[in-house]
């Protein structure tokens, strides 16, 4: 039986049970470390730079660099749950780190107001139209400086394609269980995820639906947003040891330039 999927599943997937199944890729400092090195190795920034981590969840990237020094860093993610999360997180920490609450297609942020945007984690490909991915893509366009650059981190489709398992599952801490089970149609992959706990049943039954990209039709996509000079970063594999991370085992960074007026 085909795995069903509302078209707004990404409106309430991403709260507290989220930062428990996925974990091991967005709660893992080390991991977080190694991606940032990537993201400074490729873009070269300057602490001093204005960087968007958009799409960024509960804003683990953009801490990592104003742990480095970096001073105006802003994320923006649809989820308010980890937007406040994050918000607390760097209270606690003391890293100033702005967090919005926002949609990634129309963010009311100020045009050509930043130096760099990112994208990580494969937070592109949630929602339902792949226009909705270009329209993501057209309001980072709109937010950068000229001549400034986008950075986004996705699946590598081709190997989601071949060596996905149409089942797995893995413990959390002892008492919670995620199982999920897969299947490709067209361009995505659909999964439902079960969330099991010892101690209070099931905390979760839902599905979800991601778009995959491979190389070239990721470089396509931001040459139609506009971007130049794209480059793709293929085998970005941040994860330490072996295992299944769902979409997070292997991945392409690709990088685009805004054209100087």
């Amino acid at each position: 039986m085909s795995i069903e999927v509302r078209p707004d599943w990404w409106k309430s997937l991403f709260d507290e049970i989220y930062l428990l199944t996925d974990s091991r890729s967005v709660c893992d400092e080390d991991l977080t470390r190694r991606e940032v090195d990537v993201i400074c190795e490729i873009l070269s920034m300057d602490p001093q730079n204005a960087v968007l981590d958009l799409c960024g969840g509960q804003g683990r990237h953009s801490m990592e660099l104003v742990s480095r020094g970096f001073t105006g860093c802003t994320v923006l993610d649809y989820s308010r749950f980890l937007i406040e999360r994050g918000r607390d997180l760097a209270a606690a920490r003391r890293r100033p780190v702005r967090f919005l609450q926002g949609d990634a297609r129309k963010t009311g942020l100020p045009s050509e107001s930043f130096d760099y945007v990112i994208i990580m984690g494969n937070s592109l490909g949630y929602l339902p139209e792949p226009e909705d991915d270009l329209r993501i893509l057209a309001e980072s366009m709109r937010l950068l400086k000229p001549g400034s650059k986008i950075l986004v981190d996705t699946a590598d489709g081709d190997q989601v394609r071949e060596e996905m398992s149409p089942v797995a599952w893995h413990e959390v801490d002892g008492t919670v269980v995620v199982c999920r089970r897969r299947e490709i149609e067209g361009d995505a992959v659909m999964a439902r995820e079960l969330v099991l706990c010892k101690d209070r049943g099931l905390l979760r039954d839902q599905t979800y639906r991601i778009r995959l990209f491979d190389g070239a039709g990721l470089a396509r996509l931001l040459g139609k947003a506009g971007f130049s000079k794209v480059r793709l970063h293929r085998n970005f594999a941040p994860h330490d040891t072996k295992g299944d991370y769902g979409f997070m085992n292997r991945r392409i960074v690709a990088v685009g330039v805004k054209p100087e007026a």
